[in-house]
């Protein structure tokens, strides 16, 4: 199956005007903001989303440090961290419309409770959510919010977050180039593939942020563990439909963000 290539001459990694354009549409997409001038994602023209998957990292690192601060007050009106944290990814749910937790149910039931490519692919295109979806939720926020709260201090707690969003989103631009969509349709088939160097620099960013937020040695595992994790739900989704919808990116964000959370607690946790 062939798939939209990102249109266009080489960009100037210094354009500050083209990180702009792509950093409102990577929002408009990623999370529930509408920037001015920002088109739906489903007005957008095909192949536009792939070329701006560069900037993915960016806005995740924004609805990390979003959930930061609601974790350091949370935690400054004396909540205690494992309240702290779960108040922290709410507000990460409400600012991305739970995108990311709807496909990651949504692909745990296709892939869990399919008997055929179809099937998986109906499963997953269905509104309602099952056993396998429902858990996967449960799972998430679980060791999500365990992570968070063994960190304990808002700073910490606040790094981890700004580093797991930006992190787990940088790694969404390489599923795409590597894997082909499940389906003819849909928001794989219209988002088209990035460009090797977008995906790249996307990935090499949210590395970056790891390392600037968690420190050299627990940022470089978490990166490696996000990484391994990202591509492990590649694997599984290739071999389950055959490559990759708008749920698979949703589940791979989810998958490595909980990695990397999880590294950080390990790295640096003080429970």
């Amino acid at each position: 199956m062939t798939t939209v290539e990102e249109p266009g001459p080489p960009r100037n990694r210094l354009d500050v005007g083209g990180w702009l354009a792509d950093l409102t549409v990577a929002a408009a997409f990623l999370t529930r903001l509408r920037p001015p001038g920002a088109l739906a994602p489903a007005d957008l023209a095909p192949g536009r989303l792939a070329g701006t998957v560069r900037a993915f990292p960016l806005v995740g690192a924004g609805v990390g440090l979003a959930g930061g601060i609601v974790y350091a007050l949370a935690y400054w009106l004396g909540l205690p961290p494992l309240a702290a944290a779960l108040c922290a990814l709410t507000v990460t749910a409400l600012a991305t419309g739970a995108l990311h937790e709807d496909g990651l149910a949504d692909t745990a039931d296709g892939l869990g409770g399919g008997k055929t490519v179809e099937d998986r692919l109906r499963i997953m295109r269905d509104s309602h959510i099952g056993a396998f979806g429902v858990l996967a939720l449960i799972f998430s926020v679980g060791l999500r919010a365990a992570a968070l709260a063994t960190l304990g201090t808002p700073w910490l707690a606040a790094a981890a977050l700004i580093a797991s969003g930006a992190g787990s989103r940088a790694l969404l631009g390489l599923l795409m180039r590597r894997l082909d969509p499940a389906r003819p349709d849909g928001l794989a088939a219209g988002a088209g593939r990035p460009s090797e160097e977008g995906a790249l620099t996307a990935a090499a960013i949210g590395a970056a942020f790891a390392v600037l937020f968690l420190g050299l040695g627990a940022g470089i595992v978490a990166a490696a563990a996000a990484a391994v994790a990202a591509a492990a739900v590649g694997q599984y989704a290739r071999r389950g439909i055959g490559g990759y919808t708008g749920d698979v990116l949703g589940a791979t964000q989810q998958v490595a963000e909980i990695a990397i959370l999880l590294v950080a607690a390990a790295k640096l946790g003080s429970a």
